[in-house]
């Protein structure tokens, strides 16, 4: 595999890496502050998308929301010969869909995009209604229960010792079927982690959240467009998107793959932190060489390790498996010829998520360097 030699250098010198050696910055800190409070649930990405749109739109030559839902800015590159390159990170985030509205006014959900109960927990969620939002309780049931109540029994380590999972839950909203109806609730309705549990948790050099999959990278990337604007342009046309429903088959980065100019794509991501995959948390950003949906282009990947190098970073090269990203879904369906993935490493992926606090200014800083390198003209390998 491409990069493997760089790995073992990597993986030797992460103890060496302080987390910490560059400064946190206010400004990327309070971008993604606002990003994880914004809802965005697939489908639903309106809150966000205006969070994303008004924080881009003044570091572009030129910002639009295509009919996918996208937002996309352009930097315009130094080198008119050069081919563009496409850049996303998606601003959807895993949700819960209602299925059903039970007689006494609770809500039978299931997931969209691919999580448990459990990586949630139990607590306060918000019910997007299309009139109004509402508050509710993902709950499961008393532990002081027998076998006469199945949901729960099943799940006690001293009963059926059953993973919890969706049909074991659901949404207590102290409603009446005729209240839920009339705020717009009923089957389809999007049901997301209530704002209460979306703060940023520091644990000493780290920062905790749901939701860093994938608001992180949306921070990052705009870091790396104040970067771009601000200093040295990139070398070719860099089309920034923030894509919609990503965690349901790269849905938006798709369409935009197949309108915009170019044939790269590359993601910005979460990247699993586990030694599967030879990556730490205390590493540097995660370099993808391939997933479950493809291969990543391995001239793109090992220039994405060099940029890392430059900036004094050390990436992390992975093979990566249960993972896909915009970029390798796009690639798959044909959609563009080439892909890349650069990730923010990160610990409890799709759950309550852990990620270094310098991890949106290093995977900037690699994206900046990336994109201002010569454009590449060769043929396929």
């Amino acid at each position: 595999m491409g990069g493997v030699g760089r790995g073992r250098r990597g993986r030797a010198a992460r103890g060496r890496r302080a987390t910490g050696r560059r400064p946190v910055d206010e400004q990327d800190r309070a971008a993604l502050q606002e990003l994880l409070r914004a809802y965005g649930p697939v489908g639903q990405e309106d809150e966000v998308r205006e969070v994303a749109r008004r924080r881009l739109e003044p570091s572009v030559d030129r910002c639009w929301q295509d009919p996918a839902g996208n937002v996309v800015g352009l930097v315009r590159g130094t080198d008119p010969d050069a081919p563009a390159v496409r850049v996303t990170a998606h601003l959807d985030e895993l949700s819960m869909l209602v299925k059903r509205v039970e007689p006494d006014g609770s809500l039978h959900v299931t997931p969209l995009g691919t999580m448990y109960p459990g990586n949630f927990g139990l607590g306060p969620v918000a019910v997007l209604g299309d009139g109004r939002h509402l508050p509710g309780v993902l709950a499961l049931g008393s532990e002081h229960t027998t076998q006469e109540t199945p949901r729960v029994w099943q799940t006690k380590p001293d009963g059926g010792d059953q993973a919890l999972d969706w049909t074991h839950v659901s949404v207590f909203t102290g409603r009446s079927p005729a209240d839920l109806a009339d705020a717009g609730v009923g089957p389809g309705t999007r049901v997301c982690v209530d704002r209460s549990k979306r703060g940023l948790f520091d644990v000493g050099g780290f920062v905790g959240s749901y939701f860093l999959d994938d608001r992180a990278a949306v921070a990052a990337l705009l870091r790396a467009a104040r970067e771009l604007r601000g200093g040295t342009r990139p070398r070719a046309d860099t089309y920034l998107v923030l894509s919609v429903a990503e965690e349901i088959g790269g849905v938006g980065a798709s369409y935009a793959c197949r309108t915009l100019p170019g044939d790269l794509v590359v993601a910005l991501e979460v990247g699993p932190a586990e030694a599967e995959y030879g990556t730490s948390v205390h590493g540097g950003p995660v370099v993808g060489y391939s997933d479950a949906a493809g291969v990543y282009d391995k001239r793109v990947a090992d220039r994405l390790c060099a940029a890392a190098r430059a900036r004094g970073v050390v990436a992390q090269p992975a093979v990566l498996g249960a993972f896909e990203s915009d970029a390798s879904h796009a690639t798959a369906a044909g959609l563009s010829a080439r892909a890349g993935l650069l990730c923010l490493p990160t610990l409890s992926t799709h759950g309550y998520e852990v990620m270094p606090a310098t991890a949106v200014t290093d995977v900037a800083a690699v994206l900046v360097e990336f994109l201002r390198q010569p454009a590449e003209r060769e043929g396929p390998v």
